[in-house]
């Protein structure tokens, strides 16, 4: 007959596990002998030995119990159900691992890795790095809204990429922001743009219905107030017959009288 401390030695425990044991009802718990004490069997090493290499195997202490009471095949079944959970447990904590580098390494804490990529590409392009924090912001809230479309929608960003005067216009941000409406550039970004715009139209990608109105007036005003610049090329664009950032639409004729004499203009 065992005291409690010698059937944890002899198990390779601690009393205090054993007592928890038994209060979650993996180890019986043996009555009192006369002087109060409890005396335990040496089958009660072999059950604690049993527990303590299953725990010590990753098996769960809730699951402990079946795979004791459990005959060959199903101990064989019960293991292997485990070892599936531990995989993808395993897995889940090396994406985590993967996001935690990435932070680690300064990349942007709320985004997805496709739109990470899409930013380092725009940075590649030389483009400072006050734009793409604006931009990177922008992403942020549209990964937050549309989280199941934002791979989609960052595909077709880098499709847009592939077209050079879109990395002209990247270009116009490669120096010192259009803080001036008279700035120069203005009217040069306004063609390249412009020109962007038709060929939306033209292939149908021109507007976006996954975003409600509210949004889409939320992020346009976060471009608008970037700069006064950016605020003048809006300007000058709705003046061409164009209206919108995010979500681009035509303004109908009727709205363009005054059309003729806007500079640069090539036509509603």
């Amino acid at each position: 007959m065992l005291t409690i401390g010698q059937l944890a030695a002899y198990a390779g425990v601690t009393v205090r596990a054993v007592r928890h044991y038994h209060q979650i009802g993996l180890l019986p718990e043996p009555e009192r002998n006369r002087s109060g004490y409890r005396t335990y069997e040496t089958a009660a090493i072999v059950r604690l030995i049993r527990i303590r290499t299953l725990a010590d195997a990753g098996v769960p202490l809730a699951r402990v119990q079946e795979l004791l009471d459990a005959g060959p095949a199903e101990f064989t079944d019960g293991v292997q159900a485990i070892d599936g959970e531990l995989r993808a447990e395993i897995r889940r904590l090396q994406d985590t691992r993967k996001r935690l580098a990435r932070l680690a390494a300064g990349e942007h804490l709320a985004l997805p890795l496709s739109v990470v990529d899409y930013l380092d590409r725009v940075r590649a392009l030389g483009v400072e790095e006050w734009y793409v924090e604006m931009e990177r912001d922008a992403w942020i809230m549209i990964a937050a809204q549309v989280p199941d479309l934002i791979d989609s929608v960052i595909a077709e960003k880098h499709e847009q990429l592939d077209d050079p005067d879109m990395v002209k216009l990247y270009g116009f941000l490669s120096g010192a922001p259009v803080q001036s409406a008279d700035d120069p550039r203005v009217f040069e970004i306004v063609d390249v743009l412009e020109r962007l715009r038709i060929r939306a139209v033209e292939a149908g990608t021109a507007g976006s219905d996954i975003f409600e109105d509210r949004f889409v007036d939320l992020l346009d005003a976060m471009m608008v107030e970037s700069s006064p610049g950016a605020q003048r090329v809006m300007a000058i664009l709705e003046e061409r017959g164009w209206k919108g950032w995010t979500r681009i639409e035509r303004v109908p004729a009727e709205r363009l009288d005054f059309r003729q004499d806007v500079p640069g203009h090539t036509g509603p």
